[in-house]
Protein backbone atom coordinates (compact mmCIF):
# COMPACT_ATOMS: atom_id res chain seq x y z
CA UNK A 1 0.00 0.00 0.00
CA UNK A 2 1.39 3.40 -0.99
CA UNK A 3 2.19 5.95 1.67
CA UNK A 4 -0.21 8.87 1.92
CA UNK A 5 1.75 11.95 2.92
CA UNK A 6 0.88 15.51 3.88
CA UNK A 7 3.86 17.86 3.72
CA UNK A 8 3.66 21.27 5.38
CA UNK A 9 5.97 23.58 3.45
CA UNK A 10 6.33 26.60 5.70
CA UNK A 11 8.68 28.36 3.25
CA UNK A 12 10.22 31.47 4.88
CA UNK A 13 7.51 32.02 7.47
CA UNK A 14 6.90 31.97 11.24
CA UNK A 15 9.03 32.99 14.19
CA UNK A 16 10.52 30.25 16.35
CA UNK A 17 7.78 30.74 18.97
CA UNK A 18 5.05 30.64 16.32
CA UNK A 19 6.57 27.50 14.84
CA UNK A 20 6.61 25.72 18.22
CA UNK A 21 3.03 26.75 18.94
CA UNK A 22 1.79 25.54 15.55
CA UNK A 23 3.41 22.11 15.88
CA UNK A 24 2.21 21.74 19.48
CA UNK A 25 -1.38 22.45 18.44
CA UNK A 26 -1.24 19.90 15.63
CA UNK A 27 0.38 17.21 17.77
CA UNK A 28 -2.23 17.66 20.52
CA UNK A 29 -5.13 17.28 18.09
CA UNK A 30 -7.06 14.04 17.81
CA UNK A 31 -5.78 12.40 14.65
CA UNK A 32 -6.31 8.78 13.70
CA UNK A 33 -3.59 8.25 11.13
CA UNK A 34 -3.37 4.88 9.43
CA UNK A 35 -0.11 2.95 9.25
CA UNK A 36 0.55 4.21 5.72
CA UNK A 37 -0.17 7.88 6.50
CA UNK A 38 2.45 10.47 7.44
CA UNK A 39 2.69 14.17 8.23
CA UNK A 40 5.94 15.95 7.37
CA UNK A 41 6.89 19.47 8.50
CA UNK A 42 9.25 21.12 5.99
CA UNK A 43 10.66 23.92 8.11
CA UNK A 44 13.36 26.61 7.69
CA UNK A 45 16.90 25.45 8.48
CA UNK A 46 17.17 27.21 11.90
CA UNK A 47 14.11 25.29 13.19
CA UNK A 48 15.02 21.76 12.08
CA UNK A 49 16.52 20.47 15.34
CA UNK A 50 13.98 22.22 17.56
CA UNK A 51 10.91 20.95 15.67
CA UNK A 52 12.44 17.48 15.44
CA UNK A 53 12.88 17.47 19.22
CA UNK A 54 9.28 18.61 19.77
CA UNK A 55 7.98 15.78 17.59
CA UNK A 56 10.28 13.28 19.27
CA UNK A 57 9.36 9.69 18.54
CA UNK A 58 5.71 10.41 17.78
CA UNK A 59 4.56 7.94 15.17
CA UNK A 60 3.81 9.15 11.65
CA UNK A 61 5.31 12.63 12.12
CA UNK A 62 8.59 13.72 10.51
CA UNK A 63 10.66 16.81 9.74
CA UNK A 64 11.98 17.81 6.30
CA UNK A 65 14.45 20.39 5.09
CA UNK A 66 13.26 22.71 2.32
CA UNK A 67 16.45 22.33 0.30
CA UNK A 68 19.95 20.90 0.27
CA UNK A 69 23.19 21.64 -1.56
CA UNK A 70 24.15 20.06 -4.88
CA UNK A 71 27.65 19.36 -3.62
CA UNK A 72 28.89 17.16 -0.78
CA UNK A 73 31.00 19.76 1.03
CA UNK A 74 33.46 22.56 0.43
CA UNK A 75 33.72 26.34 0.22
CA UNK A 76 30.04 27.08 -0.40
CA UNK A 77 29.08 29.78 2.06
CA UNK A 78 25.43 29.62 3.09
CA UNK A 79 24.81 26.10 1.78
CA UNK A 80 23.65 23.07 3.80
CA UNK A 81 24.64 19.58 2.65
CA UNK A 82 22.56 16.42 2.77
CA UNK A 83 25.23 14.88 5.00
CA UNK A 84 24.62 17.66 7.53
CA UNK A 85 20.89 16.99 7.41
CA UNK A 86 21.46 13.29 7.92
CA UNK A 87 23.72 14.11 10.86
CA UNK A 88 20.81 15.69 12.75
CA UNK A 89 18.37 12.92 11.85
CA UNK A 90 16.39 14.56 9.04
CA UNK A 91 14.61 11.98 6.87
CA UNK A 92 13.08 14.13 4.10
CA UNK A 93 14.19 17.04 1.92
CA UNK A 94 12.28 19.05 -0.69
CA UNK A 95 14.17 19.19 -3.99
CA UNK A 96 13.24 21.21 -7.06
CA UNK A 97 10.42 23.31 -5.66
CA UNK A 98 9.09 25.69 -8.30
CA UNK A 99 10.33 28.68 -6.29
CA UNK A 100 13.85 27.26 -6.17
CA UNK A 101 13.73 26.58 -9.91
CA UNK A 102 12.53 30.13 -10.60
CA UNK A 103 14.39 32.31 -8.09
CA UNK A 104 17.59 30.27 -7.75
CA UNK A 105 17.73 29.05 -11.35
CA UNK A 106 18.03 25.40 -10.37
CA UNK A 107 17.92 23.27 -13.51
CA UNK A 108 17.30 19.55 -13.95
CA UNK A 109 21.04 18.76 -13.88
CA UNK A 110 21.53 20.47 -10.51
CA UNK A 111 18.42 18.78 -9.13
CA UNK A 112 19.73 15.39 -10.30
CA UNK A 113 22.86 16.02 -8.22
CA UNK A 114 20.76 16.95 -5.20
CA UNK A 115 18.60 13.83 -5.53
CA UNK A 116 21.69 11.61 -5.76
CA UNK A 117 23.30 13.19 -2.70
CA UNK A 118 20.12 13.04 -0.63
CA UNK A 119 19.72 9.32 -1.32
CA UNK A 120 23.41 8.76 -0.60
CA UNK A 121 22.74 10.33 2.81
CA UNK A 122 19.69 8.11 3.44
CA UNK A 123 17.27 11.01 3.04
CA UNK A 124 14.04 10.73 1.06
CA UNK A 125 13.83 13.41 -1.66
CA UNK A 126 10.45 15.07 -2.14
CA UNK A 127 11.00 15.86 -5.79
CA UNK A 128 8.87 18.65 -7.23
CA UNK A 129 7.84 18.94 -10.85
CA UNK A 130 5.25 20.97 -12.73
CA UNK A 131 4.57 23.29 -15.62
CA UNK A 132 4.03 27.02 -16.08
CA UNK A 133 0.90 28.73 -17.41
CA UNK A 134 2.44 29.12 -20.86
CA UNK A 135 3.31 25.43 -21.04
CA UNK A 136 -0.19 24.43 -19.96
CA UNK A 137 -1.86 26.80 -22.45
CA UNK A 138 0.24 25.34 -25.27
CA UNK A 139 -0.85 21.85 -24.15
CA UNK A 140 2.76 20.73 -23.64
CA UNK A 141 2.44 19.93 -19.93
CA UNK A 142 2.85 16.17 -20.26
CA UNK A 143 6.03 16.40 -22.30
CA UNK A 144 7.44 19.12 -20.02
CA UNK A 145 6.90 17.18 -16.80
CA UNK A 146 8.20 13.98 -18.36
CA UNK A 147 11.38 15.85 -19.30
CA UNK A 148 11.83 17.00 -15.69
CA UNK A 149 11.44 13.44 -14.41
CA UNK A 150 13.76 11.91 -17.00
CA UNK A 151 16.59 14.41 -16.49
CA UNK A 152 16.57 14.33 -12.68
CA UNK A 153 15.39 10.85 -11.71
CA UNK A 154 16.01 8.31 -14.47
CA UNK A 155 19.62 7.72 -13.37
CA UNK A 156 18.28 6.02 -10.24
CA UNK A 157 18.00 2.30 -9.63
CA UNK A 158 14.66 0.66 -8.91
CA UNK A 159 15.49 0.51 -5.21
CA UNK A 160 16.47 4.18 -5.14
CA UNK A 161 13.36 5.49 -6.90
CA UNK A 162 11.22 3.70 -4.32
CA UNK A 163 12.65 6.10 -1.73
CA UNK A 164 11.59 9.19 -3.70
CA UNK A 165 8.32 11.07 -3.18
CA UNK A 166 7.02 13.06 -6.17
CA UNK A 167 5.18 16.35 -5.70
CA UNK A 168 3.33 17.78 -8.69
CA UNK A 169 3.00 21.57 -8.68
CA UNK A 170 0.70 23.07 -11.32
CA UNK A 171 2.52 26.41 -11.30
CA UNK A 172 -0.09 27.80 -13.69
CA UNK A 173 -2.76 27.42 -11.00
CA UNK A 174 -0.82 29.06 -8.16
CA UNK A 175 -1.38 32.80 -7.80
CA UNK A 176 -2.69 33.21 -11.34
CA UNK A 177 -6.41 33.31 -10.63
CA UNK A 178 -6.82 30.06 -12.56
CA UNK A 179 -7.90 26.89 -10.81
CA UNK A 180 -6.78 23.31 -11.41
CA UNK A 181 -9.70 20.89 -11.19
CA UNK A 182 -9.62 17.60 -9.35
CA UNK A 183 -9.77 15.87 -12.74
CA UNK A 184 -6.72 17.80 -13.99
CA UNK A 185 -4.80 16.80 -10.87
CA UNK A 186 -5.64 13.13 -11.39
CA UNK A 187 -4.77 13.33 -15.08
CA UNK A 188 -1.24 14.59 -14.41
CA UNK A 189 -0.64 12.23 -11.49
CA UNK A 190 -1.63 9.30 -13.70
CA UNK A 191 0.72 10.59 -16.40
CA UNK A 192 3.61 10.86 -13.93
CA UNK A 193 3.01 7.30 -12.77
CA UNK A 194 2.94 6.12 -16.39
CA UNK A 195 6.25 7.87 -17.13
CA UNK A 196 7.84 6.26 -14.07
CA UNK A 197 6.56 2.85 -15.18
CA UNK A 198 8.40 3.14 -18.53
CA UNK A 199 11.73 3.28 -16.70
CA UNK A 200 11.14 1.38 -13.47
CA UNK A 201 8.21 -0.94 -14.24
CA UNK A 202 4.54 -0.83 -13.33
CA UNK A 203 4.93 -2.47 -9.91
CA UNK A 204 7.53 0.07 -8.80
CA UNK A 205 5.60 3.01 -10.24
CA UNK A 206 2.49 1.90 -8.34
CA UNK A 207 4.48 1.98 -5.08
CA UNK A 208 5.64 5.61 -5.39
CA UNK A 209 3.73 8.33 -3.57
CA UNK A 210 2.73 11.29 -5.76
CA UNK A 211 1.56 14.41 -3.93
CA UNK A 212 -0.45 17.34 -5.27
CA UNK A 213 0.88 20.84 -4.63
CA UNK A 214 -1.67 23.18 -6.19
CA UNK A 215 -3.23 25.41 -3.53
CA UNK A 216 -4.77 22.63 -1.44
CA UNK A 217 -7.15 23.93 1.24
CA UNK A 218 -9.45 22.42 3.79
CA UNK A 219 -12.37 23.02 1.45
CA UNK A 220 -10.95 21.10 -1.53
CA UNK A 221 -8.58 18.57 0.03
CA UNK A 222 -10.99 15.65 0.29
CA UNK A 223 -12.07 15.91 -3.35
CA UNK A 224 -8.45 16.08 -4.56
CA UNK A 225 -7.18 13.27 -2.33
CA UNK A 226 -10.04 11.02 -3.39
CA UNK A 227 -8.40 10.59 -6.81
CA UNK A 228 -6.79 7.19 -7.27
CA UNK A 229 -3.30 8.50 -8.16
CA UNK A 230 -3.17 11.36 -5.64
CA UNK A 231 -1.42 10.26 -2.45
CA UNK A 232 -1.52 13.45 -0.41
CA UNK A 233 -0.41 17.03 -0.71
CA UNK A 234 2.46 19.49 -0.56
CA UNK A 235 0.77 22.28 1.38
CA UNK A 236 1.96 25.88 1.41
CA UNK A 237 -0.04 28.70 3.00
CA UNK A 238 -2.72 26.45 4.48
CA UNK A 239 -0.06 24.63 6.53
CA UNK A 240 0.54 27.79 8.57
CA UNK A 241 -2.93 27.59 10.12
CA UNK A 242 -3.45 24.69 12.52
CA UNK A 243 -7.20 24.40 12.01
CA UNK A 244 -6.91 24.46 8.22
CA UNK A 245 -3.97 22.07 8.19
CA UNK A 246 -5.71 19.58 10.49
CA UNK A 247 -8.71 19.58 8.15
CA UNK A 248 -6.38 18.73 5.28
CA UNK A 249 -4.72 15.89 7.20
CA UNK A 250 -8.12 14.44 8.09
CA UNK A 251 -9.04 14.50 4.39
CA UNK A 252 -6.63 11.68 3.52
CA UNK A 253 -8.26 8.51 2.18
Amino acid sequence: MRKQIIVANWKMNLSNIEAESLVDEILKATLSLKDNQQVVFAVPFPYLINIKNIIGNKNSFFVAAQNCASTKNGAYTGEVSSEMLDGIGIKYVIIGHSERRLYNHEDNKVLKQKVDLALESNIHPIFCCGESLGTRESNNQNTFVEHQLRESLFQLTTEQIKKVVIAYEPIWAIGTGKTATSEEAQEMHAHIRKVLSTQFGITTAESISILYGGSVKGSNAEEIFNNSDVDGGLIGGASLNATEFLTIIKSLK
